[in-house]
């Protein structure tokens, strides 16, 4: 049986036009802070990027900023997270993402998010880990693309097995119980499956 000691949430860099959007990154926040869960993210303190990692560190939790060097100017990377790392580029980026991560969460956001989201739960689909991924689809921002995800099951580029559907949680209080649920019957062995450098 494998914990959940550090969650990956990959979200925004702008805090969107839903008030609600900021608001579930800070309740997230302080659910992982309260719960002793390490938050890992992009490093960045602005949106709803920076909303969670505030809400973490005002609730005396820990969190982790991930972000490429290219990135540091325009994303202000934190000063007060406990430990920031500077990657050469996106994919180092992501690399360390899935290694200090048990588990990935997506809150809204934008281009970034999807990408980093649809590439864990590639890596899933092929086999390269066991690790819960969730979507946030706060007030409903996320339909779109699970119709898309349904869409694609329906025409068949998609097989019909669970490693590639990922769990949605309509409300923040949800998203924890259903992380600790999907990882209960994963082995440390199958979350920390190695995903090869090339692919990122």
């Amino acid at each position: 049986m494998s914990k959940i000691k550090a969650i990956c949430v990959y979200c925004g860099s702008s805090p969107g036009t839903d008030p609600a959007f900021v608001g579930a990154a800070q309740s997230f926040g302080k659910i992982l802070a309260e719960n002793g869960v390490r938050l890992i993210y992009g490093g960045g303190s602005i949106g709803l990027m920076g909303a969670v990692a505030e809400a973490v560190l005002e609730h005396g939790g820990d969190a982790l900023g991930i972000i490429p060097e290219f990135l540091t100017r325009k994303e202000r990377p934190r000063q007060l997270a406990q430990e920031t790392i500077i990657t050469r580029d996106m994919h180092e980026r992501k690399q360390k993402m899935f290694e200090h991560a048990d588990a990935f969460v997506a809150l809204p956001g934008g281009i970034g998010t999807v990408e980093e989201l649809v590439e864990q739960m590639t890596w899933a689909q092929l086999g390269r880990h066991k690790k819960p991924i969730l979507v946030a689809n706060i007030n409903g921002y996320w339909n779109p693309f699970l119709t898309l995800i349904e869409h694609m099951r329906a025409q068949k580029f998609l097989p019909a097995t669970s490693y590639v559907d990922c769990l949605v949680a309509n409300r923040v209080e949800e998203i924890l119980p259903k992380l600790q649920q999907a990882t209960r019957d994963v082995s440390e062995a199958e979350k920390t499956m190695a995903v090869p450098a090339e692919r990122m």
